[in-house]
């Protein structure tokens, strides 16, 4: 048998054991169990079965991942405005990575947000327009698209 070969499988096609062992890695990786026999217990599995199989099996994620973007700002230092940008990033489901807004000069500030966005519930360009119209705001650069 070929190790190296990969297959994707529909839940619904794989025995109970493996789908237990990917919970009891979740376990491990979110800290919510820190040891091997307390994540096995958790999800009613042997450790030898977790052994087993933990280097063979992982949940399949790229289908969800969205692409990383990073905006430039340059916007009005006044109260609430990055709170309402934030607003109008949370409002698309995006994933805020980092902020960095510097410290202002002449009551103008110049932010970077990278975000991580899916492309089913946030279209960049609406994204712009929409914090482009805020009052404020004075333009956007899009820095990086990953």
């Amino acid at each position: 048998m070929n190790a190296d070969k990969y297959y994707i499988v529909k839940e619904k096609a794989l025995p109970e054991v493996l789908l237990k062992v990917v919970e009891a890695k979740r376990l491990l990786d979110s800290e919510r169990a820190i040891t091997v026999q307390e994540a096995t217990e958790a999800v009613d599995i042997s450790r030898s079965s977790f052994y087993k199989y933990r280097d063979d099996i992982f949940p399949f994620y790229e289908n969800t991942r969205g692409k990383t973007i990073t905006f430039m700002f340059q916007m009005d230092d006044k109260p609430g405005l990055l709170s309402k940008v934030l607003n109008k990033v949370a409002a698309k489901e995006a994933n805020i990575l980092t902020i960095h807004q510097s410290i202002p000069v002449n009551g103008i500030a110049v932010l970077t947000l990278s975000i991580e966005i899916l492309p089913q519930t946030c279209s960049v360009p609406t994204l712009v327009e929409e914090i482009e119209k805020l009052d404020g705001v004075h333009y956007i650069k899009i820095v990086s698209r990953e």
